[in-house]
């Protein structure tokens, strides 16, 4: 049984989150700009420790929709990881990868499903690359799952997670775009003992 818990969280770890979600979301501003063609400007990540309960309602209101892409972290370390979007930024990732107008807003069909996968797939994937290089972990995700629906029914599964060891949890806002920011959000759900070797891999002991 892992001797972490969000409630033990120290200011060492959570400066090590934030150098984690900045080094990802840059990983990820440069994947996706390459993916699409186009220069994507990345604002610092934000890394909020916030309870448990507060988080169907982190992004907004728990009746707003939203797109959530979810994937199983697997090898040295086991868990799952989500990156939220709200629909205005879903749209406009989707369109520039189809080559669509941004205005474009038809219900998404199975093509921009997958698109969308795609695109929490090379998200995912870089910020678990950040935090493998910085631990010396390896650590790779599964196949994505995405899903769009209400924001309290989907942030209902890491709130459930979360709440079986401690009373808070941590969440990572990216803001990433052109002439226009987009905001996306991030949330690592590592076993309790995959955090106790995140964190013996750091050096950090609790």
């Amino acid at each position: 049984m892992g001797k972490f818990t969000f409630d033990e969280i120290n200011s060492m770890y959570f400066d090590v989150l934030k150098e984690i979600g900045n080094i990802g979301a840059g990983n990820a501003t440069t994947a996706i700009a390459t993916l699409l063609n186009i220069k994507l400007n990345m604002e610092v990540p934000n890394v909020k420790l916030m309870p448990v309960q507060e988080l169907n309602t982190a992004i907004g209101s728990e009746e707003e929709e939203i797109a959530g892409i979810y994937l199983g972290v697997q090898n040295d370390i086991e868990g799952s990881l989500m990156f939220l979007l709200k629909m205005d930024a879903a749209y406009a990732l989707v369109n520039l990868l189809m080559g669509r107008s941004l205005d474009y807003k038809e219900p998404f069909n199975e093509m921009d499903l997958s698109a969308m996968k795609e695109i929490g797939n090379i998200i995912a994937g870089s910020y678990l690359s950040a935090l493998s290089g910085m631990t010396g972990l390896n650590i790779s995700p599964t196949v994505p799952y995405i899903s769009i629906d209400m924001a309290g029914a989907i942030l209902s599964i890491p709130a459930i997670q979360f709440g079986q060891f401690g009373d808070n949890a941590l969440l990572i806002e990216t803001s990433f775009g052109g002439e226009t920011m987009l905001q996306g959000y991030f949330i690592l759900l590592p076993e309790l003992d995959s955090y106790d070797k995140i964190l013996a891999s750091l050096g950090i002991m609790l």
